[in-house]
Parts: C-alpha cells; structure tokens; sequence
C-alpha cells in the first residue's frame, strides 16, 4: 500500500490537506499528530467520511528521536508500506518583538518548522529516490517571503525552509522526486483567529481571508502526477497580498 504523511495534520490547513488528499487520491492517510489526539481522531473520520483510508502517527517532529522511532516503528509494522507522499505541514507561532523575544520562543518555533522539516524528510527520503518516485510539499508562509513584524522567529523558520526546498528539488529531481513549498497568505484557521479579520483583509486585493480547503487543493494538485514537472517553486496562495 502506498501511503501520504501529512503532519500536523489534526487541524486548520492539515486536516484539509489530509481529507482532500483522501478524496483525490488513493493514498492511505497518515495523520500525523503530537498531543491532540481527539482533534486527530476528528481528521481521520472526515477522510473516512469521504471514502479514503488512514491512520494516526503520533511524533514530535521538533524531536529528532520521536521522528525516527515513529517511523522505524511504522515501517516494522508495515514492511510493504512505500511512503511516497510528505506534506510537512507541521508549525507554530509564538509571536513577539524580537527585542523581546525569549529565547525559547524562537528556537521552538525554529525547532517544529525548519528542524522538523529536516528531522521528517531526511527519514524518508532515501526510500523515496531508491524507489525513483516522491512528492515533498512544505507549507511555509507569506511572512519567509516579506517577513511580517513580531513574526521574526516564524519568518526565519519558514525562509530556511523555502531555502532547504530550492536546494533539496536539485538533489532529487532526476529521480522524479518532486520538492515544492506553498506559502498561504492569510487563511481562516486557529492560527489566525485572534487577527481582527476586518482590519487585515484592507491588505489584501482579494479582499477576504483564504480557506484551508483552498490550500489543500494547491496541495493534493503538487502531489498528483499532474505536477510531475514543477518542482523547486515556491506557491503563493494568499489574495495578492504578496506576490
């Protein structure tokens, strides 16, 4: 059986992602999660309520040994499993000024987005090119791309990872593995519920705030066959806030 991990993948943009994959594809879902289990569990009926199949992988992707011995466990378990799809969607904000910003601020918000990135796809990604097919998707942000203020640590993260994304796409690319970042603008999650909606969406042409079913569809479309030949790109989706 072929499998897609999403992680972060109990709320907001990763479940979308997760139930719009089961819906356009025939991949079994592996909902990554770290403590909410309940929410998880929430994803997992909504990608059996549209007839696709998956599952819960509990890991830190901030935690190098919980990665690798979740995944050493799955494969163990599921020797035939091929992982061929990562959408490492995983992330979190702790916004504030950077003079002052505590220093466990910014290294958790590095440590779940740019060090989880690296943590998860260097796991998989051998099997990926031995297997000579691969689709890695990583959510970043319209603030790697601009920068947004009180968001230094988040912006940082995210930059490092589009940077990561350009140069792994190069490595990989002959042996059809695909790496590609998409980077949301302002999208109606529990991110972004303490945003005064009114206000920011003045900033944005498109005048209103994106779904997460909108990211997930720019998504489920980079992992398809259809995008086979775009990879190394960095997607805007965000209203022409920033483009």
């Amino acid at each position: 059986m072929k499998y897609a991990l999403v992680t972060g993948g109990s709320r907001g943009i990763g479940r979308a992602i997760c139930v719009q994959i089961a819906k356009d594809t025939s991949y079994h879902v592996l909902i990554n999660y770290n403590k909410n289990k309940e929410a998880a569990l929430e994803t997992l009926a909504a990608v059996k309520s549209v007839g696709g199949s998956g599952s819960l992988l509990a890991f830190d992707v901030s935690d190098a040994s919980s990665v690798e011995k979740a995944l050493n466990d799955f494969e163990q378990q599921q020797p035939e499993a091929i992982i061929e799809v990562l959408v490492n969607n995983a992330g979190l904000t702790k916004d504030g000024l950077f003079v002052w910003m505590p220093s466990e601020d910014w290294h958790s918000v590095i440590d779940t987005s740019l060090h989880g990135f690296y943590h998860v796809t260097r796991q998989l990604l051998e099997k990926m090119v031995l297997n000579r097919f691969g689709r890695i998707v990583n959510l970043v942000s319209v603030s790697g791309l601009k920068g947004t203020a009180g968001q230094a640590n988040y912006a940082a993260a995210k930059a490092g990872v589009i940077g990561a994304t350009k140069s792994l796409a190069q490595e990989v690319a002959k042996r059809k593995v695909t790496v590609n970042a998409v980077a949301p603008g302002f999208i109606a999650t529990d991110m972004t519920a303490s945003i005064n909606e009114k206000d920011a969406k003045k900033l944005i042409p498109a005048n209103r705030f994106g779904t997460a079913e909108e990211v997930a569809h720019l998504v489920s479309f980079l992992v398809s066959e259809k995008a086979s030949y775009i990879t190394g790109e960095v997607i805007n989706i965000n209203g022409g806030l920033y483009s």
